[in-house]
């Protein structure tokens, strides 16, 4: 027996033993991501044992690989070849795992103009907690078999089963990239954002940090010549400042206390707080301690979004303030794929 099937038989193993104690589990790779949630409730399945990239043709662009794989791994394999995950998924951590990278579902700046993680799924290999292994979705991007629950797992942070494998479309790096700065005020940054994603250029990030908008345009060398032309500014090859949004290593985000994520209609107003972030063309607004999350949602409501208790979480409340029947479809997910609760009871579901 190999051992992968090995592995695979531990982990029916341990999901049995729980169930049969009534226990929950809590799956986790590098533990990068253990900020986000109500609570890290149940004993620790650690997958970083089930590593290894399974395959990867650089001219078919996908990449499937093992759960446990470390997400740089996968990072520094697409380099090699000049691609990339589109979706520029932040680690929160030197040894952050591609399983984590889908199940957190988290995307970095590019999120806005090329899509989120859930965009580039094709497949998943799930095991539950009855010990079956399951395949959906395929590895072509052509690919309609079965329901579409392999989108469902990005974003499921381990509550609906156990990712053994994802197959996931990757693309080309861009020829040039080119970072331009402007000094605005906070409502002029959001109009100016929107005007910029209204334009013909190749944009792939935007981010105002209080102090000065950053477009960055990636592309072709002429495109993004064409583009600079456009909207004028003083450009550079600025890539350590979209690292540290990316990785929340910017200044911004090194407060401490309750960092609150609104997800709004991008020419949404600024909202009342003096200490907030925004980036993703205006759509995502970054907060830290003012207001509620109550009063946060209130907001977001307005303007076709919602918001979310990203870091401390201290309350052991819900870190969404969603509707009542958003809040059933997601409990009706949940216990149609675990019903006895085996995986992360308490994670995001705290009605569960």
């Amino acid at each position: 027996m190999s051992s992968i099937e090995t592995s695979i038989d531990q982990f029916k193993s341990f999901f049995a033993d729980a169930k049969k104690r009534s226990e929950c589990v809590r799956i986790r790779g590098s533990g990068s991501k253990d900020f986000y949630g109500v609570s890290l409730e149940g004993t620790i399945v650690d997958t970083r044992d089930f590593s290894g990239i399974t395959e990867y043709e650089p001219t078919e662009l996908v990449l499937t690989a093992r759960s446990g794989t470390p997400l740089r791994v996968i990072e520094d394999t697409l380099s090699e070849n000049n691609q990339m995950l589109a979706f520029e998924p932040p680690h929160m951590g030197p040894e952050a795992t591609f399983g984590g990278c889908i199940a957190s579902g988290l995307s970095g700046p590019r999120r806005a103009s090329q899509g989120a993680v859930r965009d580039f799924v094709l497949g998943v290999r799930l095991l539950n907690a009855d010990g079956l292994d399951l395949q959906f979705g395929g590895k072509v991007m052509k690919n309609v078999a079965g329901f579409d629950v392999s989108r469902l797992i990005a974003g499921s942070f381990g509550t609906l089963g156990l990712i053994l494998e994802s197959s996931i479309k990757v693309l080309p790096k861009p020829e040039c990239e080119r970072t331009i700065f402007f000094d605005l005020d906070n409502q002029t940054a959001i109009k100016k954002m929107n005007e910029l994603a209204g334009m013909p250029i190749p944009l792939s990030g935007t981010c105002f940090d209080g102090n000065r908008l950053a477009a960055r345009l990636s592309g072709s060398e002429i495109a993004v010549k064409a583009g600079h032309q456009k909207i004028g500014g003083e450009a550079s090859d600025e890539k350590e400042f979209w690292h540290s949004i990316r990785e929340q290593s910017h200044p911004f985000f090194q407060s401490e206390g309750c960092l609150y994520r609104l997800s709004v209609n991008p020419t949404a107003p600024e909202t009342k707080s003096t200490n907030g972030l925004i980036e993703w063309n205006g759509s995502t607004r970054w907060i830290w301690n003012e207001g509620s999350l109550e009063e946060h949602q209130e907001f977001a409501g307005q303007y076709g979004g919602y918001a979310t208790v990203f870091r401390g979480n201290q309350s052991g409340k819900s870190i969404h303030a969603m509707s009542r029947e958003l809040q059933v479809l997601q409990l009706k997910i949940k216990q149609a794929m675990d019903p006895q609760g085996v995986f992360g009871r308490q994670r995001l579901f705290t009605e569960f």
